[in-house]
């Protein structure tokens, strides 16, 4: 298969590719140096907007802004000006936890995941919770704890919603009630075995397959809406850590990287680590939504 480089960004933690239609432009985020990115599929043209903390998570705003998940709280973030605006406060102590993931439902609630990350010091895992986010109800606490959140996708019918806890490599579907943004009836999806990496990002295909970047293992590996696997894509790098589907059919699909906590020995022997590379799976995927209301 042959997989294209786009960006060789040399990211600390590339993550989160969202796929614009109406603009034909993948954003994405580095976490570590904090930053939004735009790539213009048609020119190659990119921006980069910087923020002032690590960004675990983001989505667009009917305004023409973006909404930034950021170590010190929820922020609008301007994309004319670049200012930052201050929506919602941190639900966690930010020396010791950050946002990880986030996503859109098809009303435009904003899901937000968190990672235990602290600032300074080794010390034992916490675990935090899940968050939804609306722009008049702000953020509410939602029924589910982890050391790292990931993995967040819908199904095509909105009916089920994947999310992983990536330090104990499971993956769990939920139901999932669009109306009041309420998830029940958690059940594990699939385990990824301690020598395959940990679930990082995913998306979903036309017909229900779910692709996980195995994040430590250089791979993606697509599963059957069963839990089962059929495949994985060796990718250039040993961190990918989120996949979306591009394109008019959807049919692209673009994958982003790390090189967090790599040597330089590491990094000859990976000289794409933390670049956005780009392939044809041979299936197309679902429109996700991507503005936060």
């Amino acid at each position: 298969m042959r997989l294209e480089t786009v960006l060789d960004a040399h990211a600390t933690i590339g993550e989160s590719p969202m796929w614009v239609p109406q603009e034909k432009a993948i954003y994405w985020i580095d976490v570590k140096a904090p930053a939004l990115h735009r790539y213009g599929v048609a020119n190659g043209a990119t921006r980069t907007w910087t923020v002032t903390s690590d960004i675990g998570g983001f989505a667009m705003l009917a305004d023409g802004g973006a909404l930034v998940a950021l170590r010190h709280g929820i922020h609008r973030l301007d994309l004319q000006s670049g200012k930052l605006e201050l929506l919602a406060p941190p639900p966690f102590d930010p020396s010791l936890f950050r946002f990880n993931e986030g996503g859109c439902d098809a009303s435009g609630r904003f899901w937000i995941g968190v990672m235990f990350d602290p600032i300074a010091g080794s010390l034992p895992e916490q675990r935090g919770r899940l968050h939804s986010f609306t722009l008049d109800g702000g953020l509410r606490p939602e029924p589910d704890a982890a050391e790292l959140h990931n993995g967040m996708a819908w199904s095509a019918d909105g009916g089920s919603f994947f999310l992983s806890h990536s330090y104990s490599r499971q993956i769990f579907v939920f139901d999932y009630e669009l109306a009041r943004g309420f998830l029940c009836n958690r059940r594990l999806f699939a385990t990824i075995p301690k020598d395959h990496g940990i679930p990082d990002g995913a998306a979903i295909d036309v017909d229900g397959g779910y692709w996980c970047a195995l994040h430590g293992a250089g791979k993606l590996r697509r599963f059957n809406p069963d839990g089962s696997f059929d495949r994985d894509i060796s990718m250039p790098f040993s961190q990918p850590t989120m996949c979306t589907f591009t394109g008019e059919d959807l049919a692209t699909l673009y994958v982003t990287s790390a090189s967090d906590k790599m040597s330089d020995a590491d990094k000859r022997r990976e000289p794409l680590a933390g670049a956005l590379i780009r392939l044809n799976p041979g299936t197309r995927g679902i429109a996700r939504a991507f503005v936060a209301r």
